[in-house]
């Protein structure tokens, strides 16, 4: 018998403000520890301070290979897909592959982000909105209380 593997998204803007990188990569840490292996990016900010603080990690890049169930997940959660260059499109289905998988059928438990406003916004703002859809918590390290409670999910064995 095996045991599930446990997974969660660590993502957010680039321009994220330094005290918070490095909180992100101390969170990846720990939750390596705890045995869930990241999913991230790439990018620079956000993306990469997750990814220093592991080596328990799933990276998902815009110019890897994107598979085809993904641009369903832009048409539908993008705000203006149609405006979108062909770049910024790939981006967007990597965005669906941090939080559902590269098969599209295994989530993350969790998403850890940052964004500008502590909402959906910018680009994290698309994955956001697909882990909303499928009712996985979502962890904005702009709000407050947000990092406590992260830590009572995970120390309370998710949700109840």
């Amino acid at each position: 018998m095996t045991a599930t593997k446990k997974y969660y998204a660590g993502i957010g803007a680039r321009i994220t403000p330094d005290e918070t990188l490095r909180l992100m990569s101390r969170i990846a840490q720990g939750l390596g520890k705890k045995g869930y292996i990241l999913r991230s990016g790439g990018a620079k900010g956000a993306d990469s301070a997750f990814e220093e603080g592991t080596k328990r990690k799933e990276i998902y890049k815009a110019w890897g290979d994107i598979p085809r169930w993904t641009h369903v997940f832009t048409q539908h959660f993008h705000r203006a897909p149609d405006k979108l260059s062909h770049y910024a499109k790939r981006l967007m289905c990597r965005n669906a592959m941090q939080i559902l998988g590269r098969d599209g059928d295994t989530p993350v438990d969790f998403v850890v982000c940052w964004t500008k406003d502590g909402k959906a916004s910018g680009g994290t703002g698309h994955a956001l909105r697909i882990a909303e859809y499928f009712y996985i918590p979502v962890f904005n390290l702009k709000n407050d209380n947000a990092l406590e409670e992260l830590k009572d999910f995970v120390n309370n064995g998710g949700l109840k």
